[in-house]
């Protein structure tokens, strides 16, 4: 079986779900209130094992109940929680989640124990690198940590795709140690330092942001579909067509999903198929890791749309 090792954040995520979303200052009445489970880590970790692959995850949690059940959780849809770490002084990772009924969302996060996960933390857990394929990454630990977890990789030859979401400045050792650079249209935007109306607007600009011999990058545009950059020039990846009613996870399932198909050996034209529809399937669903697609349901999806 493919392997994968996620590095990242998790948390327990707090949703409301109302007719629109807030203006600054503004209160919107009439919501509805659900707890789920989150952290772009955990969700990416989850979509790489519903999508086939065996999913080891690195991660720091708060002494808590939150941190209990999350890990529970997390064992029960089937990762490996030897990495998953506790810290007796912080608490869990929470984010608070506003959704709208056209599926848009607004998310702020209180970081927690994910911000303690350290450089030395990764010293004692280098034996979960061994025999793995992938190692997928994203921005809600400290970048130091991100950055030692890259370096690592390389140094064992594992091939890395770093999601640059919340997007931060990159030095230049993040952009030495990743392969594959995965951002929305936003994200993509702020690390290009101009606005990308459309997928047409991308494809020369974005050359920039291969830095080094097979380095790649993806840019999602959410229902308008992706753009591969890769060193030939810029592939596009057409969206499957869905209903929305939640964004939340998606751009992880597609991460995940990714991950997970490379982690195969499957070139990355047929990877980003599979993670194009995990990521629209995810929008159907409420909730972050409740709405990963299993790989029958993204096969399913494929096949219709052949």
């Amino acid at each position: 079986m493919s392997r994968v090792l996620v590095l990242g954040s998790v948390n327990a995520d707090f949703t409301i779900r109302i007719e629109r979303l807030p203006a600054p200052g503004e209160t919107v009445s009439g919501g509805t209130f659900f707890t789920s489970r989150g952290g772009k880590g955990a969700n990416q970790a989850v979509a790489a094992a519903r999508a086939g692959a065996r999913v080891h995850l690195i991660a720091k949690l708060g002494r808590d109940s939150h941190g209990e059940h999350l890990a529970e959780r997390l064992a029960a849809a089937g990762i490996a929680c030897e990495g998953i770490l506790f810290d007796k002084e912080q608490p869990t990772g929470s984010a608070f989640i506003f959704v709208d009924r056209l599926g848009n969302n607004q998310i702020a996060v209180a970081s927690g124990a994910n911000h303690h996960l350290h450089e030395e933390d990764l010293g004692s857990l280098k034996a979960l690198f061994a025999d793995t394929q992938v190692l997928l990454s994203q921005l809600e630990i400290p970048l130091t940590t991100v950055t030692c977890g890259l370096k690592m990789a390389k140094s064992l030859g594992l091939r890395t795709i770093l999601n640059a979401a919340p997007i931060l400045p990159l030095p230049p050792e993040v952009w030495t140690y990743t392969d594959i650079l995965v951002l929305n249209q936003l994200e993509a935007a702020t690390l290009l330092g101009f606005p990308l109306p459309d997928l047409h607007a991308v494809p020369v600009a974005a050359r920039s942001l291969l830095r080094r011999e097979g380095q790649e990058a993806i840019i999602t545009f959410g229902g308008q579909g992706a753009l591969w950059v890769h060193k030939d020039g810029a592939t596009f990846i057409p969206p499957f067509p869905v209903t929305p009613v939640d964004t939340t996870g998606a751009g992880d399932a597609f991460c995940g999903t990714l991950a997970a198909i490379l982690a195969e050996g499957q070139p990355m034209a047929e990877a980003l198929r599979y993670a194009s529809a995990a990521g629209a399937l995810a929008t159907t669903v409420l909730g972050a890791q409740d709405s990963l697609p299993f790989r029958a349901q993204t096969e399913a999806l494929l096949s219709k749309h052949n």
